[in-house]
């Protein structure tokens, strides 16, 4: 455990235990001199780009060149604007949203009042250590990803009509229609089990759309947020209810009121929470971190796995009766390989949609290329099929150029074919190893292009028991 950083093609240094979140860099805009440094030195072994700057003008004329996700600044500025004004002004010229940290004194209550209103800002008095800075910085990269997560999942769930969203002709595609339609006008709980990449967002969605709730839909990756911020995110806070908490903050059980809150990965789910959560199911109320009081509700709740829960439930890392309370509705989405028969359906689907989004021209599927979609196991399901033809898309060559995997005795990407049968556990091991070639080792990265968790990356690894692949100074992310 004692591996040095490495540097990834996003521009930020990621510690071993992955504690803080991918950027682009870091700008530290702060008056006194001594202040920039400690700063810069608390954070230089977390990101690769830190810059630092005096005045506004510098900042402004770095931000013209750089683009930075945070800002860390002083909120009285010399000379100049505020650093609620500044901030405000450098987010302007840059595409992405940049979250910034605050930095008072104790004077400043009305300056720290009024950036308290900014939903990306944190603040931060003096004196202050460096611990609460990078506490701060990671609760701002698990509150941006996850207000990305349900950004996007919205936005690509809500641009295509519920009977386009899962594609295939076969049994039991067909089958899961038929279940679909009768369960979501019920408020019933449902737990989707499927692989990794099978589509249980989509069934998720499907049943909310088809459900007639008028309230939101909420998606939450239980394994992408942190432990010690999940609770917070799921049932909100009060006011003063723990360091930093300067106001109260909805959760995610109150924006899915008279709608669905999708629990993905709930596998993933801390055991304390899980406690936790079979309450709300229980009493159809919760209880914001910090409160006494109990909020009803009118939630239904979306579970999804693509673990074995009853195992998970023998070994000790899944409630029993969190289990029996959540699996009233099963619904088991099929792995790519049980319905090859969709595989030229579901691949002309990606190539219309994929081809308009990237602006080429749409190819012809090839009898050979149909053939070999059809031969291959598909590890990934169809998120991999859809990676494998948005890659052939971008670089102009037929999707059966990208099926390949690594034999027992490291031939490195030889076709799968009839010749070379493969078992499902060697083709889910080459699969992820190639990924983590590409990533130079990076299991955070090779994580992220599989669509999987870290978590899982390194279970597997874990459970191969190879000492080489299992050394974090070998293969660190």
């Amino acid at each position: 455990m004692g591996a040095l950083p490495r540097e990834n093609p996003g521009g930020c240094t990621q510690e071993p235990l992955e504690t803080l979140p991918v950027c682009e860099g870091v700008l530290v805009l702060l008056n006194e001199p001594g202040m920039r440094d400690f700063v810069k030195a608390a954070l230089q072994q977390h990101f690769a780009r830190i810059d630092t700057a005096a005045t506004a003008d510098e900042a402004r004329k770095m931000a013209t060149e750089t683009c930075y996700r945070f800002m860390i600044a002083d909120i009285r500025l010399p000379g100049g604007p505020r650093g609620i004004e500044l901030a405000q002004e450098l987010r302007e010229l840059s595409s992405l949203e940049m979250d910034v940290i605050f930095i008072t004194g104790c004077g400043d209550v009305q300056d720290e009042i009024d950036a308290m209103r900014d939903a990306t800002a944190d603040v931060l008095r003096k004196p202050f250590h460096a611990e609460q800075l990078l506490a701060l910085i990671k609760r701002a990269g698990d509150r941006r990803r996850t207000a990305r997560e349900i950004f996007l999942r919205d936005r690509e769930s809500d641009q295509r009509p519920v009977p386009e969203r899962i594609v295939g002709d076969s049994d039991a595609i067909k089958d899961l229609w038929r279940t679909i339609r009768r369960v979501a006008p019920t408020a019933s709980t449902v737990l989707i089990k499927g692989e990794t990449g099978a589509g249980k967002e989509l069934v998720a969605r499907s049943l909310h759309d088809l459900s007639g709730r008028q309230g939101s839909y909420v998606p939450v990756n239980c394994g992408a947020i942190s432990p010690d911020l999940i609770e917070g995110e799921l049932f909100g806070h009060l006011k003063g209810a723990f360091t930093g908490a300067h106001q109260a903050r909805n959760g995610l059980f109150g924006h899915a009121d008279g709608g669905t809150l999708f629990l993905d990965e709930i596998g993933e789910m801390p055991l304390g929470l899980q406690a936790k959560l079979l309450r709300v199911l229980e009493a159809r109320s919760y209880r914001p971190v910090g409160g006494n009081q109990e909020i009803p509700i009118n939630t239904r709740v979306i579970a999804a796995t693509n673990r074995d829960l009853a195992a998970e439930v023998l070994a000790g890392r899944f409630r029993k009766d969190l289990y029996y309370r959540i699996n009233v509705i099963d619904l088991r989405l099929p792995p790519l390989r049980e319905r090859k028969d969709d595989i030229p359906r579901l691949a002309e689907h990606f190539l219309t949609i994929l081809s308009a989004e990237l602006g080429v021209p749409k190819p012809e599927l090839t009898a050979w290329d149909r053939e070999q979609l059809i031969r291959y196991d598909w590890p990934g399901n169809c998120r991999e099929l859809r990676n494998v033809i948005e890659r052939s898309l971008l670089l102009g060559k037929p999707p059966s150029c990208y099926i390949a995997a690594t034999d027992p005795a490291g031939t490195p990407d030889r076709p799968v074919t009839e010749a070379t049968p493969r078992s499902l556990a060697t083709m889910q091991r080459s699969h992820i190893m190639n990924a983590l070639l590409a990533a130079g080792g990076n299991k955070t990265l090779a994580a992220r292009s599989l669509g999987i968790s870290r978590k899982t990356v390194e279970r597997k690894l874990k459970e191969w028991a190879d000492p080489n692949l299992c050394d974090t100074g070998t293969l660190d992310g």
